[in-house]
């Protein structure tokens, strides 16, 4: 079984930017489709970008919310998956999680459900505030 730990949230003002990284261990990130979803209080999990596996071609996605602003990357030798945001808003604040997906990896990443992720991470705030 794997084990997903973010790190990279906090505080932030809104225009401002931050890195989140999500270290993977005891399964390889390549073989796999990744994700980063968030959520807030009182709502469900909300996916904002993935990444497909390496077996079909590494594609990515974002959801309307985030696009072109965020930035999801995948670092094959270190095994960690990254998520640089910009042009934050307050409404991006969230806590967010990283997940990948271990029971599947032949399809585009947009067309897992969250339910279908079985690795997630333990989840980390972002706020965004002046």
């Amino acid at each position: 079984q794997g084990q997903l730990v973010e790190s990279g949230g906090g505080l932030v003002q809104p225009g401002g930017s931050l890195r989140l990284s999500c270290v993977a261990s005891g399964v390889n990130l390549d073989y796999h489709a990744n994700g980063w979803f968030r959520q807030v209080p009182g709502k469900g999990r909300e996916a904002i970008s993935c990444i497909s596996s390496s077996a079909v071609g590494s594609t990515i996605h974002y959801e309307d919310s985030v696009k072109g602003r965020f930035t999801i990357s995948r670092d094959h030798a270190k095994n960690i998956l990254y998520l640089q945001m910009s042009s934050l808003k307050p409404e991006d604040t969230a806590i967010y999680f990283c997940a990948a997906l271990t029971s599947d990896y032949i399809r585009p990443c947009e067309e897992y459900e969250p339910y279908e992720y079985d690795e997630w991470g333990q989840g980390i705030q972002v706020t965004v505030s002046s």
